[in-house]
């Protein structure tokens, strides 16, 4: 598997990624238009992100097998704050065929080594709703630590959720 930054020319993969997951991801995602997963759709989305990425506001990364191009894992940084807060959100999925291989853990500390070392953040934050014991999981795995609970935080798949509130801090800053 390989790691990268996403690019313009990853739409038809990503398409492809979320139609052939969509059974295994909806549940955690926010609901969506019918086009949300269209090939021009993501092609204008992904223009947006290296335009997000160039101002520093988030990076969104992806792992791919390089033999058929086909998107393994997604995993993304966003909400980037600079001044005193020096913070970003990770957020992340995988394919319902590498699920429990490491791909996301492969991923994720990808993207966190990204976060503290090149941009030099102090922490990430990562929520994850109470019934998603794999998110629980990883997240564990990854030294993230449980900060709190938020009734009602973000609305998925149709309805306000409850999420448990992790945070990373950079090891550098101890």
């Amino acid at each position: 598997m390989e790691i990268r930054l996403n690019r313009v020319d990853d739409a038809e993969a990503l398409s492809r990624y979320h139609a052939e997951n969509f059974e295994h991801l909806y549940r955690w995602e926010p609901k969506r238009d019918s086009d949300f997963h269209s090939i021009s759709s993501w092609r204008e989305r992904l223009r947006e992100r290296e335009k997000a990425y160039e101002s520093g506001v988030s990076a969104h990364f992806i792992s791919y097998d390089p033999g058929s191009g086909s998107v393994v894992a997604t995993c993304e940084l966003t909400g980037i704050a600079r001044g005193p807060f020096q913070a970003a959100f990770l957020g992340y999925s995988v394919a319902k065929s590498h699920e429990g291989k490491g791909r996301m853990k492969q991923l994720c500390g990808h993207v966190i080594t990204f976060a503290f070392e090149t941009l030099e953040l102090n922490r990430l934050m990562a929520n994850y709703m109470p019934a998603n014991l794999r998110s629980e999981g990883l997240l564990k795995s990854l030294g993230f630590v449980r900060e709190g609970f938020a009734r009602k935080y973000l609305y998925i798949n149709g309805r306000w959720e409850d999420h448990v509130l992790t945070s990373l801090m950079n090891p550098k800053n101890r």
